[in-house]
This record gives C-alpha cells, sequence and structure tokens, in this order.
C-alpha cells in the first residue's frame, strides 16, 4: 500500500495541489460514512470529496474530526472538497451555503469548493423543489456567472483555499473563464471508459482546468439502475486487462483517470475496498492498455440530471 507522501499532486493554475486520488462520499449510506473517512485516513487517503447535498457532511465531520483528535492527520495533511448546491446559486446565500458545510465538516476552511451544476433551482428550503408535474425541478433565474463572483469573495475571506466547477461544459467554462478574476481550479464531471468526455478534457487541459472523475467506476450501485443495463466493471476487454496485470478491474479503472492526468475520487464504504481502490501505484497500464480503454467509450451518461432538462443553462443539452 502507497504511503500518503507518495500519492501524486496534480497542480492546480494557482500552485496550489491535490492528491490525484480522494475518497467520494456520494450515495454512501448514512451511518456508514464517519467510518469509511476514518478508514480511508487510516489507508492512507488524504483527500476528501464531499458536497452539501449528499446530506452527509456531518458524518464526514466526524470522521475527520476523530482522526485530527488521535494525532494521525493535522487539519493541513487532509484536502477537504465541498460543492453548492443548486438552491444556493443567488450571490447573497453563497456565503451562508459555505458556512453550513463548514459548521458541518467542523472545520474553518474548505481546501476547494465547487459550483455543483451550473443550472440553479429554486430557493428555499427544499433541495429539489418539484414542480406541478413531479419530475421537472423549479428552477431559479440565478445566474452562475454572478455565482461564480461570489465564491471569489469566498477566497477573499480566507474561507476557501480554491474554487471551481462540476458538471460545466465548455461554452460554460467559457464564459466562467469570461468574468473571473480567479481562474477555476478543476471542473468535476463523470468520467470513465463509456464516457470519456475527450473535447471537454481538452478543453479544460487548454486551460489549465484540472479534471476530476467521478463514477470513475460507472456508478454500479446507482439507484436509478436497470435491470439489463451494462456494467463496466464486467466488460470483457476490461477485466482482460487486470488479469494481464493481476489486479481488479476496479484498480485498472482508477489506475486509468489517474493516467489521463485526472484526479480521480472512488467512493465506498466498504474498507477492504477503499483499501483495493487506493492500492493503484504500484503498476502502470501500457499504451496498448490505454489504447483498449479509450476505445470503449459508448457516450453512456449515469448522471443525466434528468430532472433540470429544459433548463437554460443544463449542460448536456447545449454543449458543443
Amino acid at each position: 500500500m502507497a504511503p500518503p507522501s507518495s500519492v501524486p499532486h496534480a497542480f492546480f493554475d494557482n500552485a496550489n495541489s491535490i492528491p490525484m486520488i480522494g475518497l467520494g462520499t456520494w450515495g454512501s449510506p448514512p451511518g456508514q460514512v464517519t467510518q469509511a473517512v476514518k478508514d480511508a485516513i487510516d489507508i492512507g487517503y488524504r483527500h476528501i470529496d464531499c458536497a452539501h447535498v449528499y446530506e452527509n457532511e456531518h458524518e464526514v465531520g466526524d470522521g475527520i474530526a476523530a482522526k485530527i483528535k488521535e494525532g494521525v492527520i493535522k487539519r493541513e495533511d487532509i484536502f477537504v472538497t465541498s460543492k453548492l448546491w443548486n438552491t444556493f446559486h443567488r450571490p447573497e446565500l453563497v456565503e451562508g451555503a459555505l458556512r453550513t458545510t463548514l459548521k458541518n465538516l467542523q472545520l474553518d476552511y474548505l481546501d476547494l469548493y465547487l459550483i455543483h451544476w451550473p443550472v440553479a433551482y429554486k430557493e428555499g428550503d427544499g433541495l429539489f423543489p418539484l414542480g406541478p408535474d413531479g419530475k421537472t425541478f423549479i428552477f431559479s433565474d440565478a445566474d452562475y456567472v454572478d455565482t461564480w463572483k461570489a465564491m471569489e469573495k469566498l477566497v477573499d475571506a480566507g474561507l476557501v483555499k480554491n474554487i471551481g466547477l462540476s458538471n460545466f461544459n465548455s461554452k460554460q467554462i467559457r464564459r466562467v473563464l469570461d468574468v473571473a478574476r480567479i481562474k477555476p481550479a478543476t471542473n468535476q464531471i463523470e468520467n470513465h471508459p463509456y464516457l470519456q468526455q475527450s473535447k471537454l478534457t481538452a478543453f479544460c487541459a487548454d486551460n489549465n482546468i484540472i479534471v476530476t472523475a467521478y463514477s470513475p467506476l460507472a456508478s454500479p450501485a446507482r439507484p436509478w439502475v436497470k435491470e439489463g443495463d451494462v456494467v463496466l466493471l464486467e466488460d470483457k476487454k476490461l477485466k482482460a486487462i487486470a488479469e494481464k496485470h493481476g489486479k481488479e478491474p476496479a484498480q485498472v479503472l482508477i489506475r486509468y483517470q489517474i493516467q489521463l492526468g485526472h484526479v480521480v475520487i472512488p467512493k465506498s464504504v466498504t474498507k477492504s475496498r477503499i483499501a483495493s481502490n487506493f492500492d493503484v501505484f504500484s503498476f502502470e497500464l501500457d499504451a496498448a492498455d490505454m489504447k483498449q480503454l479509450a476505445a470503449l467509450e459508448r457516450n453512456e451518461r449515469i448522471c443525466p440530471e434528468f430532472g433540470a432538462y429544459g433548463h437554460p443553462h443544463h449542460p448536456f443539452e447545449n454543449d458543443e
């Protein structure tokens, strides 16, 4: 197992850095997240990815606090990311949303804060304000370029070290770049061999914006999976590459992202799986492996955000 010091870092445009592997917490069951975070830190993870909408940040905070108290880590040893939810896009709501996240995480600052989606939902108590059809969300007219300016103020205030985007397409990133005083550090997007988004990742690279890959295993346990859906982890070509290296298919998928230069945040609450996902620094995929994995492209999106279709800023309707 790689010690934390040997985990490679990606460097943002501002010279700050982020560990290239982190623990994802989306969809982690309540009551299991604190232990998962503690296990991850013990295994060597120094990067935890969270979000307000996951509704488990208090459990993440308990796990981090426990390890700081034990003396396993200091605050500055761990990189913590969270995300501004869609109901808080109005500029006057941004700082309050962040402070709620900081309170839940028991932290004084975040290492990275992202706008979770470019779409804004109606402000209020509910995270998913549904319209009369019970399927489509009620939208807000808040524009993410105004949200971005409020995000920049969080950096000025010392509440956040770095700011970035999530689920933004290239046109939307360009709109942010056109107004940005502080450039986005990263764009966190779904990325795996069945959805590689090569044009978007190339655009990010051209603009020195680090790609963070979520759902790198194509989220086999996603709540909306249907019988008959193709499972990436069962792909025969992927399994053959894993067998060649004496590794698990999941380890190959995580290694693939790292070799692409992407930060990667696999999710698990099972200690053995958290450890296995971290054990990706003892082997390297060769050019033939990388080519085979690239050839698996199916343009198959796991997280389409169906309820936001029709929003003028939906990232998957109006991309280039």
